[in-house]
């Protein structure tokens, strides 16, 4: 079995993205001990952002520029770690209402047409089967539904309705909301992220 691990935090030992979401990687290597961990850092080496180079070489056109061609086989590596992955686990605070910049890079690099996804007939259809996803989320404020931030959250939601696109539908979100509201609410909300993790079974 193979997991890959993606962080995408940009503060380092201070995320609470990061401490859940290897919390939740220990436990799966005690749930599978023989499972491979191939962990992505994009905060401390992301990507490139999409530009009009990345279109032409995807198109055949000549690579000329070494970090480009650096970049382009960075992506092409995480399509890969993608696709041989059994179980995903992804760090993903909030940033701004959405997702950091860092994981949508990653994001613009795994949704490729003809290889996680197509369209046909019926429209579009997600080519990802039987993998496993979890999401460690991290957010200062509450947002969850019926909660007054309800509308301002496009971090969840978006990540969850990307990964279904390309067929990741077994997702479970491990969730440590409200960080920003003193010390004791943020203690309050790992121990609920933590009773999560523990009470993962596979």
């Amino acid at each position: 079995m193979q997991l890959l691990h993606i962080d995408s935090s940009v503060l380092g030992p201070n995320s609470a993205s990061r401490t859940l979401s290897a919390e939740i990687v220990a436990k799966q290597v005690v749930l599978h001990p023989d499972i491979n961990v191939v962990h992505r850092d994009l905060a401390a080496d992301a990507a490139f952002h999409l530009s009009s180079a990345h279109l032409a070489a995807w198109q055949g056109g000549a690579v000329e520029d070494e970090e480009l061609g650096a970049d382009l086989a960075k992506g092409g590596a995480y399509l890969e770690e993608l696709l041989a992955a059994d179980i995903v686990v992804i760090g993903a605070p909030m940033y701004n209402f959405s997702i950091p910049s860092q994981l949508k890079a990653w994001i613009d690099r795994v949704v490729v047409a003809g290889k996680t996804f197509r369209y046909g007939a019926n429209g579009a259809e997600g080519l990802l089967k039987n993998k496993k996803v979890f999401i460690a989320s991290s957010r200062g404020n509450v947002y969850a539904p019926g909660s007054p931030g309800a509308a301002l959250e496009h971090h969840e939601s978006y990540l969850t309705g990307v990964l279904s696109f390309i067929g990741l539908t077994d997702v479970t979100i491990v969730r440590a909301e409200g960080l920003a509201f003193g010390p004791e609410a943020k203690e309050a909300a790992m121990l609920r992220a933590r009773a999560n993790i523990a009470a993962i079974a596979a």
